[in-house]
């Protein structure tokens, strides 16, 4: 039990009003978790837990760069719901127990199973703490024609438990498209409390407020099954090595800004001007690599942003980049690619998932390396 963690004498007899933010990747979560963001009230304090299949945190440092006032944590790595899952409670207690939020927002990995973070969310470790209200599920219309989501158990589930979808980049897809994703979504029983049609993941704030009363059960249950403890043990001593703190150390401590932002990084190593570190990951048939870059390390934003739309095989690509011309995002799914400039000053950073094994990652690091002007 988390009782000493979950202490909130300020808030006695009030729990935490708590909504997921859900959807398979490149959805739009956390384009509309920032939109969110803009309409939260002048006298709230939100708190964002973000969970990202990849070790080297994207969200978090977009989320924490157009925000400064509101409180985000990361876990990364694998998922909330399953491989992470020894990690999540523990770091969830301390994230509200430090942030003492008046609304709480989660994301969880694209490819994480929501059935499980539910559950942990109403056991008694939290249910006394947490009001958790609307699952909100994003969804790119075009999901439905594409087999490697359409015949995913985990993509199913996270429409299934939704309480409302909303189906983003409408401005992109053909009105048959949309309309092809709306009949496959009324087929889920129970019905949606809501179904709303949006671009650049816009979203009304009053979407969150609503305590949906239906209950919803997961289609597949197994689809992310609890690991056994030796798989527990080894994922605990993987996070233990890799950021520097155990989990029991991440609950009982707060921790400083940038180990939180890098919270499945080791804390003793830096990366140094032409020289990133480097953080392999896979998991779920997927492979994913990140890098981060020296905050010294300019790259030359043509050339970078050009070997970056070429890669193949990418199911998801985000970054955040020093340039000549300034700081840059770049965010990419499989069909189309966006470019942002950003207020994230801290390092350049890279997370790519592919569903191919056959990139070379030194040759890719090579040619990212390349890039760099000074």
């Amino acid at each position: 039990m988390l009782e000493s963690v979950l202490e909130m004498p300020w808030k006695i007899g009030e729990r935490i009003p708590t909504n997921l933010i859900v959807g398979f990747l490149g959805s739009g979560k956390t384009t509309a978790i920032r939109n969110l963001l803009e309409q939260r009230p002048v006298n709230e304090h939100w708190s964002i837990f973000v969970n990202e299949f990849g070790t080297v945190s994207i969200d978090q440092a977009l989320i924490e760069s157009s925000r400064n006032e509101v409180a985000v944590e990361e876990l990364g790595g694998g998922c909330a719901c399953c491989t992470m899952s020894f990690a999540f409670k523990p770091l969830l207690a301390q994230f509200i127990r430090r942030t003492k939020p008046d609304r709480l927002i989660l994301e969880p990995s694209g490819i994480s199973h929501p059935a499980n973070v539910v559950d942990i969310l109403r056991s008694d470790d939290f249910s006394n703490v947490i009001d958790l209200r609307n699952i909100i599920c994003m969804i790119d219309p075009n999901a439905v024609d594409d087999s490697r989501w359409n015949n995913s158990e985990t993509f199913h589930d996270q429409v299934q438990l939704a309480d409302i979808v909303v189906l983003n980049w409408t401005d992109l897809r053909t009105q048959e498209q949309i309309d092809r994703c709306l009949r496959w979504i009324a087929g889920f029983n129970p019905p949606k409390q809501l179904v709303v049609e949006t671009k650049f993941g816009v979203i009304d704030s009053q979407l969150l407020n609503t305590e949906c009363r239906t209950t919803r059960f997961p289609l597949f249950s197994e689809a992310h099954p609890n690991p056994r403890l030796d798989e527990i043990q080894l994922a605990s001593e993987k996070f233990e090595a890799e950021s520097g703190a155990s989990a029991k150390d991440s609950a009982g401590q707060e921790a400083s800004e940038s180990s939180r932002l890098n919270s499945t990084v080791r804390l003793d190593q830096k990366p140094e001007p032409r020289r990133p570190l480097r953080f392999p990951n896979q998991g779920a048939d997927l492979r994913g690599c990140g890098w981060i870059f020296h905050v010294d390390d300019v790259f030359n934003k043509n050339s970078l942003f050009d070997l970056l739309e070429v890669i193949r095989d990418v199911v998801r690509l985000k970054g955040v980049f020093r340039c000549e011309s300034g700081w840059w995002t770049i965010n990419r799914t499989k069909h189309e690619t966006g470019f942002l400039k950003s207020t994230y000053r801290r390092d350049s950073r890279l997370e790519i998932i592919f569903e191919s094994d056959l990139l070379n990652w030194d040759y890719l690091e090579e040619s990212l390396v390349q890039c760099i002007t000074n």
